[in-house]
């Protein structure tokens, strides 16, 4: 069970990354144990262009590299179309908007089970950010 919280508060800080520099339409994909997953979560966001997408990425990495943690692998970021930073338990995928619609990645990993952003930074000793608090009332209003 620590090992949970302490992946959650991981997801969490990306998540937090991600707003802070202002993703469109963050989601994240709680991928199922048994549906050939190779990881345990997904984030998935947008950005509307390279510039942008290439600082979404640059604090996800700063983030989690304050936390100890550094990805396995990067893939994309020069052309900014799709970067992807795997850190193995999990997977930050940042797209642009055409990109997102083409891969579609929700509706491949349709089995993935949706979390609420809320339910990831909401969580005890988890820091909420003022990004974070102003996304989960949008959807609350949507």
């Amino acid at each position: 069970m620590a090992k949970r919280n302490v992946l959650r508060k991981q997801v969490a800080d990306a998540l937090a990354a991600c707003q802070d520099k202002k993703a469109e339409d963050v989601t994240v994909l709680e991928l199922e144990k048994g549906s050939g997953g190779f990881t345990d979560y997904f984030v998935v966001c947008s950005g509307t262009n390279p510039r942008q997408i290439q600082a979404i990425s640059d604090e996800v990495e700063d983030r989690l590299r304050r936390a100890g943690l550094r990805p396995a692998h990067v893939e994309g970021y020069n052309q900014a179309e799709w970067v992807l930073l795997d850190y193995v338990d999990f997977v930050v995928h940042i797209f642009s908007e055409k990109a997102r619609r083409y891969y579609d990645l929700e509706r491949l990993w349709k089995s993935a089970r949706r979390l609420e952003i809320s339910d990831l930074l909401a969580r005890k000793g988890t820091p909420r950010t003022a990004a974070a608090a102003r996304t989960v009332r949008r959807r609350k209003k949507a």
